[in-house]
């Protein structure tokens, strides 16, 4: 199980990402337009980097949903490859049976 912070702080994370998207993003297409004039693109960067550091989609890290593990994920499923053992062990996933040869 993860501490209960990492949690909490990845989830304080998601936060700053929405509520910064559209900003980060208006910011990002004008320090890109290279039709702009140079210093208006680089006050444009000047103000993206005064944005919080977390309001950064890449500072996200997928967390498993059951137990908050961050590594061994499994995307489509949600969950960490641990918790994804234990589910199939106790019969809750459809379909899916452990291995054996």
């Amino acid at each position: 199980m993860a501490k209960a912070a990492m949690v909490q702080r990845e989830v304080k994370r998601q936060k700053l990402v929405a509520k910064y998207a559209a900003k980060r993003a208006a910011l990002k297409e004008i320090a890109s337009n290279q039709d702009l004039p140079m210093e208006e693109r680089f006050k444009a960067r000047l103000k993206l980097a005064k944005l919080p550091r977390n309001s950064s989609p890449t500072r996200l890290h997928n967390r498993c949903q059951l137990t908050g593990r961050p590594k061994g994920y499994y995307r489509k499923l949600k969950v960490s490859r641990i918790a994804l053992r234990e589910l199939a062990s106790n019969g809750q996933i459809p379909g899916m049976v452990k291995s054996s040869w």
